[in-house]
């Protein structure tokens, strides 16, 4: 390579590694639109949906929020262990 020229694409494991970063830092703005969506439902004495039925999906969604960021942040350890010319 001449001096000054940058490669045109990443490596495969650091893209990975920012990959997985964009993904953990975009689990809040999806568990949010998730919690939302009991919003949406009708509601009053017609609903065909109950509380109880909105309450265990709430937990239900913060229970899968747990457990995907517990498996992305395995990951990301995982691959910056594999990394070790990480810029950081």
């Amino acid at each position: 390579m001449t001096e000054g020229h940058t490669p045109l694409f990443h490596e495969r494991k650091s893209y990975r590694r920012r990959r997985l970063i964009d993904m953990i830092r975009m689990l809040p703005l999806i568990g949010a639109f998730l919690w939302a969506v009991p919003l949406l439902w009708p509601s009053g004495k017609d609903s065909a949906t109950p509380t109880s039925l909105a309450i265990i999906y709430l937990f239900a969604v913060w229970l899968g929020m747990v457990l995907l960021g517990a498996l992305l942040a395995r990951l990301l350890k995982k691959a910056e262990d594999q990394d070790p010319d990480r810029g950081t």
